[in-house]
């Protein structure tokens, strides 16, 4: 499982969530871009190392907005 949190209207990715072998070296290197302000636009145009299961940080597409978040807009 993994899930990246990005601000909707700043595209800032806040966070991020890994479950599965070699999570934490992983998550390390999301942490590095975290640090440094990553925005979504910038996790999308990296070229993931294939195949691992790090690429599919920078290969997620699907979008979910929380109910809450909808009603707002």
């Amino acid at each position: 499982m993994m899930k990246l949190i990005v601000d909707a209207k700043s595209d800032r990715v806040l966070g991020a969530h890994m479950v599965g072998p070699d999570a934490a070296e992983i998550i390390q290197g999301i942490g590095v871009a975290l640090t440094c302000g990553a925005t979504k636009a910038q996790f999308d145009a990296t070229v993931g190392v294939h195949p691992s299961a790090a690429e599919e940080f920078v290969t997620m597409r699907e979008k979910y907005v929380a109910e809450e978040a909808k009603a707002a807009e």
